[in-house]
C-alpha cells in the first residue's frame, strides 16, 4: 500500500493541485479502511450509484486490486436494475477477446475475435494475424454455448460481420471481404472494398456492418453503405455516422453515438439526402438524441485515460462523463416489459457499465433522456468488465459481449498516467478472456428461436412482435429471393392497423424487386404517418421515367396541404425525380420554398439536391423572398461562402510531395475527427481549416499537439465544447513512435492544407518545445495558451 501512495504523489506532483490534493485523500482514505478493516470479514458492498466518498471505501479497495475473475465472480459484482438478473452464454476457453457478432437463422452466434489488440501498452505485436470468426453453438439447450467452430483465423484485427445470403463481409482493415460459405467453412473470397477502412488508427475505423431496415449495409465512423446485387456489390455515399456500433429503431431510423456522446441519431430515413458535397452538415441526420452524458460507476475509475484532468473524474475518482461510449442497441424485444420497448441501451467499457435511456417521438423528430437517477442499468464492480458490443437477441434478451480486459485504450492515444496505473495494478493481463453475457427478467423464460426457412411462414413472422424475429424474416426473404411470395406479401401491405407489418413487407418487396406503382401509391395516401413515411422512404426504389408521373401529384398535393412531417422528405426525393425530369424537380424544390421558407430540415433538404446549383437557386429564393434572414437564404448563403472559400484550396498532390509522412499521420490520426476536407465533422472536432489555432502562432499548435487540449475553444469566432463536440483532443507527444520531424511534417501538412498558409514549422520546433514543458503531463486550456509569450 507504501508503493501505491509514492505512485500517487511521485506522479501527481506534475498535476494540477486540486488533483494532488484528491489523490492524496484518496489514498489516505484507503490506508484507514484497510486498518478498519482488519480481522473484519469483508462485506459485498451496495451499489448506489452515490458519487460521494461515504461508504465507498471498500470499493476504492476493490479498484485497487483489480483482480482476475471467473466469469461466475464477475456476474457477482454487477449492479443489475432490479427485477433483472445475469446469466452466462459463453466465456474463456470458448473464445477469447470477443468485439461483435451476428446470430444466424439457427439461433448460432458469429463471433469476431479481436485478441491481439493491444497486447501491452506499447501494442506490441499488434499486427500479428492471431484474430478470428468463430462460431458458437449450444448444443444441449441449456441456453449456454458449449461448442466453438473456427470459420476464419489468420486476421489481423478483424471488427466487424454481417451474414447475408450464403455468405458472411468480414471487415479486416482496410479490406471488406465477402467469403461463400459452405457447410460452415469459407470457400470463395471476394473482395468488396479495398478501401473499407483506409485511414485512421484501431479506435477509428469503420466498423458496425448493421444491416439496416432499407435492405443496405451502414458502417459507424464511416460514409459509406454497402448492398450486394446479384454478384456485384454496389457501394453508395451516405452521411457519416458515430464511432463504434450502430442500431435502428422499428422506422429503420440510425442511431449511434461518439465516445463522449451518449445517443446520436437520424430524424430521416438513412439512404436520404447525402447528395451535395458543399454541405457539411444536413439537419435531420446526425442529431443529439439524448444530451445528458453523465454516468454512474459502481466503482472508482482511477483507469481512464485522462483521469488526471480535472473534471474527468469526481471527488470519489468516479468516471463524471462518458468518455467511451459506444454500441447503443434498441430495444425491440418482447422479453422485457412493454415500457422497456424502443428504449436505448449504451455501453460505457471505460467505466463498465451499461445506460438505459428512454426515447420519445415527435412527429420526426426522436429525443431521449436517461431512465434513471445517479444510477444505471448495469454497473459492475470488476475493472475488467469491458461491454463493448450490446445487441438484442432472438430470445429478447439483452447481449452483452464483454472484452474483458485492462487496456482498451489504444497506444495512439495512451497518456503516461493511464500507462502508470497499467502497470502499478498489473492490468495489461489476460489477453485471451472474453464473455457474452445476457441481462433477462427474473422469473421469465427466454426461449430459444430457430427460424424455418419456409418463404410462407417467414412471410408471417414479419407480423412478428419481436423484432428481432422480424428483420431476420425480412433478410432470410430477401437473401432466398423467392418471387412466388409476392401475392402474400402484397396482401399485407393492406393490413394498416399494423404498420410493422406493413414496413417490413414493403422493404421486403423492395429487396425482392417485385414492388410496384399500385403497391406504394396506397400507402402515400395513408393518415398514419409511420406507412406515409415508408412509402415516401420507398419511392427511389420504385419510381422510373414510366411511372414518376402518377407520384407526382401526390407529393405536390402533400405540399399543398402543408404536410410539415412529409416536407423534408419530398425535397429529398427531389434529387431522384431531378434524374429523370430535373425541370419538375426544381418546380417541386421552388414550392416547398414558398411554403416552407423558414423550416430548417425542410430547407437543408431542398439544399441536398442543388450541388454546383447553389448560387442560381440562391438568387431565385430572393425573388421568392428577399429577406436575408429567412433559413433558406441563410443557408443558401453559408455554403456558398463555403465554396467560395474552398476555391483557393492549395492541391492535395502537391502537399503530399512536400509532407508524405504528414498526409500518412494525418489520414491516421487527425482525419477521422477533422475530417478530410479539414473541416470538421460534427460531434467528434472542430475545423483545422481557417482556424486560428493551425495558422496563428506555431508554439500554441505544437503545445496542443504534444499535450493536447482540453475544451471549450474558440475557433474562427465559434466557441466549441462538449457536449456538441469531444470535450478534449488527446496528445501524441508521449507516443514513442512519432518523431519530431514526423510531428512536424503532419503539423506543415494542416497550416498550408486547404485554405490555410502559414510559416514552416521544423523538427527544432517541436524539440524546443517539449524542453519548455518537459514535465507537464496534463492537457492544455485555450485560456492557459492565450497566456504563453
Amino acid at each position: 500500500m507504501k508503493d501505491y501512495v509514492k505512485v500517487a504523489l511521485d506522479y501527481d506532483n506534475k498535476q494540477t493541485e486540486k488533483f494532488l490534493v484528491k489523490r492524496i485523500l484518496y489514498f489516505l482514505l484507503v490506508l484507514l479502511t484497510v486498518a478498519a478493516l482488519m480481522g473484519i470479514k469483508r462485506q459485498e458492498p451496495i451499489y448506489s450509484g452515490s458519487s460521494n466518498m461515504g461508504g465507498d471505501s471498500l470499493l476504492i479497495k476493490n479498484s485497487l486490486d483489480a483482480p482476475v475473475l471467473s466469469a461466475e465472480e464477475a456476474i457477482k459484482k454487477m449492479h443489475v436494475e432490479s427485477g433483472f438478473s445475469v446469466k452466462l452464454v459463453a466465456a474463456e476457453p470458448l473464445l477469447a477477446a470477443p468485439v461483435a457478432l451476428n446470430f444466424d437463422d439457427k439461433g448460432r452466434m458469429w463471433v469476431v475475435e479481436m485478441e491481439n489488440y493491444m497486447p501491452d501498452t506499447s501494442g506490441t505485436g499488434e499486427d500479428e494475424p492471431n484474430g478470428k470468426v468463430v462460431i458458437l453453438s449450444d448444443k444441449n439447450g441449456d441456453g449456454k454455448m458449449d461448442d466453438r467452430k473456427v470459420f476464419l483465423d489468420s486476421l489481423v484485427l478483424p471488427r466487424a460481420i454481417c451474414l447475408i445470403e450464403n455468405g458472411i463481409l468480414v471487415a479486416e482493415s482496410p479490406n471488406l471481404w465477402f467469403y461463400q460459405i459452405q457447410n460452415d467453412r469459407p470457400v470463395r473470397r471476394t473482395l468488396v472494398d479495398a478501401t473499407y477502412a483506409e485511414g485512421g488508427n484501431v479506435e477509428h475505423q469503420p466498423n458496425g456492418l448493421f444491416r439496416a431496415l432499407d435492405n443496405w449495409i451502414y458502417s459507424a465512423k464511416s460514409s459509406k453503405r454497402y448492398r450486394k446485387k446479384g454478384n456485384k456489390w454496389l457501394i453508395e455515399k451516405t452521411h457519416f455516422r458515430g464511432q463504434w456500433g450502430m442500431t435502428q429503431d422499428d422506422q429503420g431510423r440510425l442511431f449511434y453515438n461518439t465516445n463522449s456522446e451518449n445517443l446520436l441519431g437520424d430524424y430521416f430515413s438513412p439512404g436520404l439526402g447525402a447528395t451535395n458535397a458543399h454541405q457539411r452538415s444536413v439537419a435531420g441526420y446526425i442529431r443529439k438524441v439524448v444530451a445528458d452524458n453523465r454516468v454512474f460507476p459502481a466503482r472508482p475509475t482511477p483507469g481512464v485515460n485522462r483521469g488526471y484532468v480535472p473534471g474527468v473524474l469526481d471527488d470519489s475518482l468516479r468516471l463524471v462523463n462518458f468518455t467511451a461510449a459506444c454500441s447503443p442497441v434498441i430495444y425491440n424485444g418482447t422479453l422485457f416489459d412493454k415500457s422497456y420497448y424502443g428504449n436505448a441501451f449504451v455501453a460505457e467499457p471505460s467505466a463498465n457499465l451499461i445506460k438505459r435511456n428512454i426515447l420519445q417521438e415527435d412527429g420526426y423528430k426522436v429525443q431521449g433522456r436517461e431512465a434513471y437517477t445517479k444510477k444505471e442499468f448495469l454497473a459492475s464492480e470488476d475493472e475488467r468488465f469491458r461491454p463493448v458490443s450490446l445487441y438484442v437477441g432472438p430470445d429478447g434478451a439483452l447481449y452483452i459481449i464483454d472484452m474483458y480486459r485492462g487496456i482498451i485504450q489504444h497506444k495512439t492515444y495512451l497518456t503516461p498516467y493511464l500507462k502508470n496505473e497499467i502497470r502499478e495494478r498489473a492490468l495489461t493481463k489476460p489477453l485471451s478472456y472474453g464473455r457474452i453475457y445476457k441481462v433477462v427478467p427474473e422469473n421469465k423464460n427466454e426461449q430459444a428461436i430457430k427460424i424455418s426457412k419456409d418463404p410462407n411462414q417467414l412471410v408471417s413472422l414479419l407480423r412478428s412482435e419481436n423484432g428481432w424475429v422480424r428483420n431476420k424474416a425480412q433478410q432470410l426473404l430477401v437473401d432466398g429471393k423467392n418471387k412466388t411470395i409476392a401475392s402474400a406479401l402484397r396482401n399485407q401491405l393492406k393490413a394498416i392497423n399494423s404498420p410493422l407489418s406493413v414496413s417490413h413487407s414493403l422493404w421486403t418487396m423492395e429487396g425482392l424487386g417485385i414492388l410496384q406503382t399500385t403497391d406504394v401509391l396506397p400507402l402515400l395516401k395513408q393518415t398514419d404517418w409511420k406507412i406515409r413515411m415508408q412509402a415516401l422512404s420507398v419511392l427511389p426504389s420504385v419510381m422510373n421515367k414510366m411511372n414518376y408521373r402518377f407520384f407526382l401529384p401526390v407529393l405536390q398535393k402533400m405540399i399543398d396541404q402543408k404536410d410539415t412531417l412529409a416536407a423534408p422528405y419530398i425535397a429529398f426525393l427531389a434529387h431522384f425525380v431531378q434524374r429523370i425530369n430535373p425541370v419538375v424537380a426544381h418546380r417541386l424544390l421552388v414550392n416547398l420554398a414558398k411554403k416552407y421558407p423558414d423550416n430548417l430540415f425542410v430547407a437543408d433538404a431542398i439544399i441536398s439536391n442543388l450541388e454546383d446549383k447553389e448560387a442560381v437557386f440562391y438568387k431565385e429564393a430572393l425573388k421568392i423572398n428577399p429577406d436575408s434572414n429567412l433559413v433558406i437564404n441563410r443557408q443558401l448563403k453559408k455554403i456558398m461562402d463555403d465554396i467560395a472559400r474552398s476555391r483557393n484550396n492549395r492541391s492535395p498532390a502537391e502537399l503530399a510531395k512536400l509532407y508524405p509522412k504528414g498526409v500518412a499521420l494525418f489520414g491516421t490520426i487527425c482525419q477521422t475527427c477533422h475530417g478530410k476536407d479539414g473541416n470538421g465533422v460534427p460531434s467528434l472536432a472542430p475545423p483545422l481549416n481557417n482556424s486560428n489555432w493551425v495558422v496563428g502562432d506555431k508554439e500554441k499548435l505544437i503545445a496542443i499537439v504534444l499535450y493536447g487540449l482540453t475544451g471549450p475553444v474558440r475557433v474562427s469566432g465559434k466557441v466549441y465544447k462538449a457536449p456538441e463536440i469531444n470535450g478534449d483532443m488527446p496528445p501524441i507527444g508521449h507516443n514513442k513512435e512519432f518523431t519530431d520531424e514526423d510531428i512536424a511534417q503532419v503539423l506543415n501538412y494542416i497550416r498550408n492544407a486547404w485554405s490555410n498558409k502559414a510559416e514552416k514549422v521544423s523538427a527544432g520546433d517541436i524539440t524546443n518545445t517539449r524542453n519548455k514543458f518537459k514535465n507537464r503531463e496534463k492537457t492544455f486550456t485555450a485560456e492557459e495558451l492565450d497566456k504563453l509569450n
